[in-house]
């Protein structure tokens, strides 16, 4: 490879910038990253630390509709970096995938850090340098990048930028949305930052919260309006979250929102229909206590019959009042009321951000030529799943082609 004396700075290390500048040095420009954090992929490798979730095996038309509005945005870049395309990336680095049983993709070693490590030596090997504890804070009068570095503030001049800041989730990592005032001022559209895959906060009672909290929900259907999801989640003291919540969050946090709070159903056992249950709950109890008769004949977990108990005295009422069709209906429909949604700075990833609107074909900003953007910063969400790192990783790698293709290179 033959470098140029093109100079392109890519501004954040995580997998949108890494990408970006893999994609870029490949094409023989000179390329530096840089970060606010003392060392790259800070976001990366707290994802990956319950095990990496590349991407998902799911058909591509499935796997699109993920994204929900803003696949259109997405399908050029993420067809020209497939999830099949992201696992062969993987597998050059040394670092093999395998399909999970819910069909996620994963790295044979699960974690993040030995993927980053062999990806770092990778563009250190093809002449990337990276500038850490470097701030970025817009331009100077004279175009030139502005940093808040070390030795004092910096002035960087550029042949071209990618911008692949992040959402503002997760701040102490670097993703603390500093970038959207900077672009606001330049007249750049941008949809206010929200939370997205969140958890949700709920008025437990306070013997629910200290006996359950921490406990999961296993194998249960959550719904709200017309949207169901069938998985996991998890009582916290403050609310719920966990993977079925995370794949429902959209829906739940735009009732939230708009209208302050929002109800969420939960079925305890889906596949179960009502008469079924209630035949179940029609015998004899006999001397079993409540709880420990629908444990055994409807087969609830505490937590599913606590959550049930939570119901019926919201409702000014006992389990123990209640018909056995009475507790059938319940097991699948217990209204849950959420009242807000968890701080953005917990959740895990964003939605809004940049509007795809301000960008051309090469990812490049309309309004500053020779400004490129990337990853979570842009107006998109996604469930997690793979979803989240196969987008960020995807629109790297196009606005990396994008910068080759505006300076001919």
């Amino acid at each position: 490879m033959t470098t140029t004396d093109t100079h392109i700075a890519v501004i954040g290390a995580g997998p949108a910038g890494l990408m970006a500048a893999e994609v870029l040095a490949s094409g023989g420009a000179r390329v530096t990253v840089y970060d606010a954090m003392p060392s790259a992929g800070r976001k990366f490798l707290m994802a990956g630390r319950g095990g990496l979730n590349l991407t998902h095996s799911e058909p591509l038309p499935q796997f699109m509709a993920r994204y929900r509005e803003a696949a259109p945005k997405l399908q050029q870049a993420i067809d020209a970096f497939s999830p099949d395309a992201l696992r062969a990336w993987s597998e050059a680095l040394g670092e093999p995938t395998f399909v999970g049983s819910s069909g996620r993709v994963f790295p044979k070693a699960f974690k993040a850090s030995p993927l980053l490590r062999a990806w770092l030596r990778r563009l250190d090997a093809a002449g990337v340098r990276f500038a850490f504890r470097h701030r970025w804070t817009g331009w100077d009068a004279e175009g030139r990048l502005q940093f808040q570095a070390p030795g004092g503030n910096a002035a960087v001049a550029a042949s071209a930028a990618v911008l692949a800041l992040g959402g503002a989730s997760w701040p102490r990592l670097g993703s603390d949305g500093g970038w959207v005032d900077i672009l606001a001022a330049k007249g750049v559209a941008i949809s206010k930052l929200r939370p997205a895959n969140s958890g949700f906060t709920v008025a437990w009672s306070d013997v629910f919260r200290d006996r359950f909290e921490g406990q999961p929900l296993k194998g249960v259907a959550l719904t709200i309006g017309t949207h169901t999801v069938r998985g996991e989640a998890m009582i916290t003291r403050s609310g719920i979250e966990g993977g079925a919540i995370y794949a429902l969050s959209a829906e739940l946090r735009e009732a939230v929102l708009g209208l302050g709070q929002a109800t969420l159903s939960i079925a305890l056992r889906p596949d179960l229909d009502t008469s079924g249950l209630t035949t179940r709950l029609s015998g004899t109890r006999g001397k079993q206590s409540l709880a420990n008769f629908l444990r055994k004949a409807a087969q609830l977990s505490p937590v599913g019959i606590g959550l049930m108990q939570e119901a019926a005295i919201a409702s000014g009422r006992t389990l123990a009042a209640l018909s056995p069709a009475e507790l059938a209906t319940l097991i699948n429909a217990i209204p849950v009321q959420l009242t807000g949604v968890a701080p953005i700075d917990r959740a895990i990833s964003t939605a809004g951000g940049l509007s795809f609107d301000e960008l051309d074909a090469n990812f490049m900003l309309r309004k500053l030529p020779g400004v490129f953007a990337a990853g979570e910063m842009l107006d998109w969400e996604a469930p997690t799943g793979g979803y989240l790192l196969q987008a960020s990783f995807a629109t790297g790698a196009a606005a990396g082609r994008g910068v080759l293709r505006w300076l001919n290179l």
